[in-house]
């Protein structure tokens, strides 16, 4: 897997839902962005396809789309995009 490919994306509260993470982490623009790329079965979450937008996740989560993986960072760090 090429570095490239992997964005490690910090939360600082938990939990967060999938639809809000995916706009956190800059795949989604919006709640809607969000639901399509759900309903088109891009998004897995921790190799699942999922299909909530609701869902809860959880600090080690790791959600992947269009083969890009964004891996959960721990509770203790600070909310930001690297």
């Amino acid at each position: 897997m090429k570095s490239e490919q992997i964005r490690h994306i910090g939360i600082a509260r938990f939990p967060i839902s999938l639809g809000q993470f995916l706009k956190l982490a800059g795949i989604a623009d919006s709640g809607a962005a969000a639901k399509a790329l759900l309903e088109q079965g891009k998004v897995l979450l921790n190799g699942t396809v999922a299909s909530e937008r609701g869902k809860k996740l959880w600090a080690g989560d790791t959600v992947t789309v269009n083969e890009v993986f964004l891996l959960r960072t721990e509770e203790d760090n600070p909310t930001q995009v690297s």
